[in-house]
């Protein structure tokens, strides 16, 4: 079994409120959530307006399988126009 903990650091900066981030980050969670399947959740600066931190899992039978997930979702959320990455982050816990 092959697991990773994945982070992303995000900055939107048009937001001037709680309910304009709510209003960017939540298609993203969404979007991983249903486009790939996964567990996803905002886990960092819920009370910031222009920070948000979102952080997902992938668990697979194979390494190459979750590595290749980890980079489909991280350029999808790169390509999202309405937010800056300013951090990502993988783990990759020892599975023995």
């Amino acid at each position: 079994m092959h697991a990773a903990l994945v982070q992303f650091e995000l900055h939107i900066p048009h937001s001037r409120s709680l309910k304009e981030k709510r209003a960017v980050v939540k298609p993203i969670v969404e979007g991983i959530r249903t486009r790939f399947s996964l567990s996803v959740a905002e886990v960092g600066y819920q009370d910031k307006w222009q920070r948000a931190v979102v952080g997902f899992a992938v668990v697979s039978d194979s390494y190459s399988h979750a590595a290749e997930v980890v980079d489909t979702v991280e350029r999808w959320v790169w390509g999202r126009p309405d937010v800056e990455v300013s951090g990502f982050r993988v783990e990759w816990p020892d599975a023995s």
